[in-house]
């Protein structure tokens, strides 16, 4: 009789005990096992491109880059690997680009202990998750904009503008954000002159308090 090995599991969040407490969790079960952790998002990918996983596990807010960020970036470079939101944020928008960028599940840390096995289950089946007590609310405003003719709502930036921004917002410099992305301060100051236009601010503060607002960075 054959067993299928358990599903390997990427799990990154910038809080050390939050990650071992979601450790102990999955790793309490069979079929599940823990194999990577990251700090932040742009660990995430790294380890993800050298570590052989099945299924990463995101926070959504995490330095360098958020959880969405790095799903967007996991999906493109590994788009059979399958990817769960784990957040403390109960907000639709953030369920919406979830889905976008391609995860498949959104769970709430609230309630982790009583979603997150079942949520990677069904990562893993390929079937979607949405916490209980939200498919309700989160169907009725989908159908209102499709009866109204309304798409999905877009984002006001760009994904490459929101990599400047959060970067900007966490305190580096122009020239310590192009070697992070790999290009010139000269094009960094020109996609931060872009930003200040579209979103109509001033300064490299307002820009912080934007990031915080939109949930790139926390306060």
């Amino acid at each position: 009789m054959t067993t299928t090995p358990p599903v390997r599991v990427l799990l990154a969040d910038d809080h050390a005990l939050l990650r071992q407490g979601v450790r102990l969790i999955l790793d309490a079960e069979p079929d599940l096992t823990v194999v990577a952790e990251a700090g932040d998002g742009a660990e995430a990918v790294a380890t993800a491109r050298s570590v052989p996983v099945d299924l990463a596990v995101l926070d959504i807010a995490m330095p360098r880059l958020t959880g969405l960020q790095a799903a967007r970036e996991l999906s493109r470079i590994q788009p059979g690997l399958r990817i769960l939101i784990l957040t403390m944020y109960d907000n639709d928008q953030y369920f919406f680009e979830a889905l976008r960028v391609g995860a498949c599940g959104y769970v709430l840390k609230s309630v982790a202990d009583r979603d997150l096995v079942a949520a990677c289950r069904a990562a893993v089946r390929d079937q979607p998750f949405i916490y209980p007590g939200t498919e309700t609310t989160l169907i009725r405003k989908y159908l209102d904009r499709a009866r109204q003719g309304l798409p999905l709502p877009e984002k006001a930036i760009t994904a490459r503008e929101e990599e400047i921004l959060k970067l900007v917002a966490e305190g580096h410099s122009s020239k310590e954000i192009g070697e992070i992305l790999v290009i010139s301060a000269k094009t960094v100051e020109r996609h931060r002159a872009n930003l200040l236009q579209k979103l109509g601010l001033r300064d490299r503060l307002a820009l912080t308090r934007y990031a915080i607002r939109v949930g790139l960075i926390e306060p």
